[in-house]
C-alpha cells in the first residue's frame, strides 16, 4: 500500500496539550527518557565482570588498573593491544579504575550513563533536525530499551561502543550547528568530535556517509531541480499547525551532490586514516581471519544472511547470545532468499523515495553496518548484537516515520498509535530485563549462549572457565573437549587441555598441547600463555635452558606472568655465582611480587637481596613476607622446596 504524502502526522500527537510550550514538552520527555533508561538498566550495577575480554580490558590489564597516569596515557595512545587503536576507550577504563578500583558496579554504571546520554542526544538531534517531537521520542525510546543494545551496555569490555556513539552523536549535532551557519570553526568542531569517536571505536568511520544521508533527509541540503526542500515543506506545514520548532525550516545552503561530497573530503580522509590504522592493529593482533579460515564466498554469503538476521532480531529479539558461531557453510537457498529480500527492500525504498526518510533510514542501516558485516572477517563471530548499536537507528527511524504517515493517511486516532507504541516499548523492556539477567555472571551468560546457539566452541570454552572458577574442574574438562572437537584448530581449547593435563601430572601431553597452541595461535596473549606454561613444564622437568627460553619468549610478548617471573628468578638463583647473578634473580622476584604479592615470593626476594649484598632491602622484603604469611615456618619450607627443585 502506498504511503500518504509526507505531512504533519496526527497519529503521534505533536500538540502541546498539557505543556505550556514546546521547550517544556522536550524537557519533560527528555527527563522521562533518561529516567526510564536508568531504571531499566539499574540491575547491571549488581553484575560482576565476565570472562569475555573484561580481563584483557580491565581486571588483568596493569596499565588500565594503574588509573590515569602519564604512563597510562602514553600507553593508551601508542598501544595496538586487543587488535585496536582506541585510546579514549583505554582512558575511560583507566578513569573507572581510578574512581572505583575493581568494583564492577562503578564500571557498569558508567556504561549505563553513557547509554542514557546517547538516547537523550538521539532524541534531541532528531527533534531538532525534523521538528517532530513524538516521532523523535519514539525512535530514541526504541534505541534506549531495545534488547539488542544490552550487550553494548552490560558488557564492561564493550565500553568502546557506547563511548563511540556518544562522540558520534555529538559530531552529528555539531554538523547541524555547522549547517545552520557554515564556518571553518564549526566544521572543525565536527572534525574534532569525529576524531574523538574514532579514538573510541573505529565503527565511526561511516560518519561522512551518514552526514550525506542527513543532507538528503531531514536537513534538505540536496535540492533537485530547485524543488522546495522536503524538510522545509514538512517543517513549515508543521509550524503552521503549531507542531514544529525545527531549526532547519530554511535550506539556505542547499547544494548539489558533488558539492556535498567535496565538503566531506576532509572527514573521508580521517575515515581512511582510521581504517588503515585499524587494519594494521587487527593484523598485528591476529584478529583478521585469513581466506583459508573463511573463504571469500562464505564471507559474502554470511554477510548477506546476517543483514537479514539483524532485521529479524530487531523486530523479534529472541535467542540473543554473547557470541554467534561462524558457520562452516550456509545453504545456497538461504543466501539467495536473503539477497532477494535485500534487493526487493531496496527497490521498494527507491520506488517510494518521495518519502525521503525511507531512503535515509534504509541506507543508514546498510551503510553503517557495512564495516562490521564480516566481508573482512575480524574475530570468530558470525554476527554480534553490539554491531547493531548504530545501524538500528536507521531502521527505527524508517518504521516510526512510516507508521506515523500511514496512520495519518488513514485518519487513525493519535491515542490508537500511541497505545500501540507504548505496548511495543513495554514488551521490549520486558525482554531487555530478562536479557540483562544473563550478563549477571560467567556461568549464566555462557549457559544461555549454549542454550540458544549450536556448535558454539567459544561458549563451550568460556562456560568451562566459569565452571573452573567455581571449583568444578572435572565438569569443565568435558566442555574443553567439546570445544576442541567442534573446532580442532582452536588454540584456546588446546591451551585449556594443556593446563588440565599439566595440573594432573601429564607433562608430556601438556607440552604437546602448548606446542599446538604456538602452531595455531596468532593472538599475542594466547602465545604468551603457551610459552609461559611450556616454560613451567620444562622447569618441572629440570630442563632449565628450555624453560628459560620459553619464559623469555613470553616476556618478549609483553605479557606479565607471575609464575614465569618467579621461575626465572629460581633459575637465576640456581646458577648464581656472583653478586650480579643474585641481583638478576632479585629483579625477577621483585617483578613477580609486584604483579602478584605472595609470602613465598617476598621470602625468595629477601634471600636473593641478602646474597646480593642489600641487607636493608632484604629485611623490608622479609617483613612483607611476615605480614602476608599465616605461618612463616610453612612459608620458609615452601620457599626452600621451590629453590631445591
Amino acid at each position: 500500500m502506498p504511503f500518504a504524502a509526507t505531512k504533519p502526522a496526527i497519529a503521534f500527537h505533536e500538540g502541546t496539550g498539557i505543556f505550556r510550550s514546546p521547550a517544556q514538552r522536550k524537557l519533560v520527555l527528555s527527563l522521562l527518557l533518561v529516567v526510564v533508561t536508568l531504571a531499566l538498566y539499574n540491575p547491571v550495577s549488581r553484575n560482576g565482570f565476565v570472562n569475555f575480554d573484561d580481563d584483557r580490558y580491565v581486571t588483568d590489564n596493569p596499565q588500565v588498573r594503574a588509573g590515569l597516569r602519564w604512563t597510562t596515557i602514553s600507553w593508551a595512545f601508542t598501544s595496538l593491544d586487543q587488535a585496536n587503536w582506541h585510546p579514549l576507550t583505554w582512558l575511560s577504563h583507566a578513569l573507572d579504575c581510578q574512581l572505583f578500583q575493581l568494583n564492577p558496579a562503578g564500571h557498569h554504571y558508567t556504561s549505563v550513563l553513557l547509554h542514557a546520554t546517547n538516547a537523550l542526544l538521539l532524541f534531541l538531534i532528531l527533534q531538532w533536525f525534523t521538528g517532530y517531537t513524538a516521532r523523535s521520542m519514539m525512535v530514541a525510546a526504541l534505541f534506549a530499551v531495545h534488547p539488542f543494545n544490552v550487550e553494548s551496555v552490560a558488557w564492561v569490555a564493550e565500553r568502546k561502543n557506547v563511548l563511540c556513539m556518544f562522540f558520534f552523536l555529538l559530531a552529528v549535532a555539531a554538523y547541524g550547528w555547522y549547517v545552520r551557519k557554515p564556518t571553518v570553526a564549526r566544521y572543525l568542531s565536527v572534525a574534532f568530535l569525529f576524531v574523538m569517536a574514532l579514538m573510541s571505536k573505529p565503527m565511526a568511520i561511516t560518519l561522512p556517509a551518514v552526514l550525506l544521508l542527513l543532507d538528503y533527509w531531514p536537513l534538505g541540503r540536496l535540492v533537485e531541480r530547485r524543488e522546495p526542500s522536503p524538510v522545509a515543506a514538512e517543517s513549515n506545514a508543521a509550524a503552521a499547525c503549531g507542531q514544529s520548532d525545527c531549526g532547519f525550516a530554511e535550506a539556505a545552503n542547499s547544494r548539489s551532490w558533488r558539492a556535498l561530497c567535496i565538503e566531506k573530503i576532509p572527514l573521508l580522509a580521517l575515515s581512511a586514516a582510521s581504517a588503515i590504522i585499524t587494519m594494521m592493529a587487527q593484523r598485528a593482533g591476529g584478529a583478521v581471519r585469513s581466506s583459508a579460515a573463511h573463504d571469500p564466498w562464505l564471507r559474502l554469503e554470511n554477510a548477506i544472511v546476517c543483514y537479514v538476521l539483524y532485521i529479524k532480531k530487531a523486530f523479534w529479539p529472541s535467542h540473543l547470545a554473547a557470541l554467534y558461531p561462524y558457520p562452516h557453510s550456509l545453504p545456497a537457498w538461504q543466501a539467495a532468499a536473503c539477497a532477494l529480500f535485500l534487493v526487493a527492500s531496496t527497490g521498494c525504498v527507491l520506488k517510494y523515495r518521495q518519502h525521503r526518510y525511507l531512503v535515509a533510514g534504509w541506507f543508514w542501516y546498510l551503510g553503517t553496518m557495512l564495516p562490521m558485516i564480516g566481508l573482512i572477517q575480524v574475530g570468530n563471530q558470525a554476527m554480534a548484537d553490539r554491531y547493531a548499536y548504530l545501524p538500528m537507528i536507521g531502521l527505527f527511524t524508517m518504521v516510526v516515520w512510516a507508521a506515523a504517515d500511514c496512520a495519518s493517511s488513514r485518519h487513525l486516532s493519535a491515542n490508537y498509535l500511541a497505545t500501540a507504541g507504548l505496548a511495543v516499548l513495554l514488551a521490549l523492556c520486558a525482554v531487555t530485563h530478562i536479557q540483562l539477567a544473563y550478563w549477571d555472571d560467567d556461568l549464566i551468560l555462557w549457559q544461555h549462549a549454549l542454550a540458544v546457539t549450536r556448535n558454539n566452541y567459544v561458549a563451550e570454552n568460556n562456560f568451562a572457565y566459569a565452571l573452573i572458577k567455581q571449583g568444578r574442574s572435572d565438569e569443565a574438562i568435558a566442555h574443553f573437549r567439546a570445544a576442541s572437537a567442534l573446532e580442532p584448530g582452536d588454540a584456546t581449547s588446546q591451551l585449556n587441555l594443556g593446563i588440565y593435563a599439566q595440573q594432573h601430572g601429564d607433562l608430556e601431553q601438556a607440552a604437546a598441547r602448548y606446542a599446538n597452541v604456538l602452531r595455531l595461535a596468532t593472538d599475542a596473549q594466547l602465545r604468551a600463555s603457551a610459552y609461559a606454561n611450556l616454560g613451567s613444564v620444562y622447569f618441572a622437568l629440570h630442563d632449565y635452558a628450555l624453560a628459560r627460553q620459553n619464559f623469555d619468549a613470553a616476556i618478549k610478548l609483553k605479557r606479565v606472568f607471575p609464575v614465569a617471573l618467579l621461575d626465572m628468578g629460581l633459575i637465576a638463583q640456581k646458577n648464581a655465582r656472583n653478586t650480579d647473578d643474585w641481583n638478576r634473580a632479585a629483579g625477577y622476584f621483585a617483578q613477580s611480587v609486584a604483579v602478584n604479592p605472595s609470602d613465598v615470593g617476598f621470602l625468595l626476594l629477601a634471600n636473593a637481596l641478602h646474597h646480593a649484598g642489600h641487607p636493608g632491602d632484604a629485611d623490608l622484603a622479609y617483613q612483607q613476607a611476615l605480614r602476608l604469611s599465616n605461618d612463616i615456618a610453612h612459608t620458609q619450607q615452601a620457599a626452600a622446596q621451590l629453590a631445591a627443585q
